[in-house]
């Protein structure tokens, strides 16, 4: 399951985060690959500093504060985030994320997007699935997230700059069949309130999606 967060960050937001990450130090990222990723991995990453840290901080207290990231992912824990650039001729080839990173289990992956796609070519966020590959390029201030499973790379930047910051989470619910049946709950209860649905309609269906989350927490 894709889910597109569209305006987790608001214009001025992404704005001031441009403003602030062109006065960071950036080094290899390599550093942060696993030993495969190592090889088809060229980009740069954010070098640790307060001013970094601000900037990641920013982002993931928005995450965890939009309701629609909750409902899909139900984060027990995220990974440290990442500031990522893609320069001219950067890339990241076809490679699926370590299952565990600092200490956690990578059940899901996020790219959240700070450059206006319309300032640099390449650089599309391509998934794998059974058909064919997916690319995506959303707008700055807009995140995508997707299982950590997939096979997925970035496409090499051919114009511009890609500015993204990156990050996993591990789930309370590890099934991706199981995350997906919550997610639609929550959706259903959602619309049926606001269709003024029968209040013991509405308190079945919350106590169904309460009783799989006591089954299937931890799982």
């Amino acid at each position: 399951m894709l889910i597109a967060l569209t305006g987790l960050l608001s214009p001025a937001e992404v704005g001031a985060i441009r403003d602030a990450a062109g006065k960071l130090e950036f080094g290899d990222g390599r550093a942060t690959a696993g030993r495969r990723a190592r090889a088809v991995k060229a980009n740069d990453q954010a070098l640790p500093s307060p001013a970094r840290d601000a900037i990641l901080e920013k982002a993931r207290r928005a995450l965890l504060a939009h309701p629609v990231f909750q409902a899909a992912a139900r984060p027990e824990k995220l990974t440290p985030l990442l500031l990522s650039r893609y320069r001219v001729g950067q890339t990241y080839g076809l490679h699926v994320d370590d299952a565990l990173m600092q200490g956690l289990r990578t059940d899901l992956s996020f790219t959240l997007f700070l450059s206006d796609p319309a300032t640099y070519d390449g650089g599309a966020l391509e998934i794998e699935d059974n058909y064919a590959p997916r690319e995506i390029r959303l707008n700055a201030g807009d995140l995508i997230l997707y299982p950590s499973t997939t096979l997925h790379r970035v496409t090499p930047v051919t114009r511009g700059e890609r500015l993204a910051i990156v990050g996993w989470a591990q789930s309370f619910i590890r099934g991706q069949e199981q995350r997906e049946v919550l997610f639609d709950l929550d959706q259903s209860i959602a619309t049926l309130e606001q269709e003024g649905a029968q209040r013991v309609l509405l308190d079945r269906l919350s106590r169904a999606r309460s009783n799989l989350l006591r089954l299937w927490a931890g799982a």
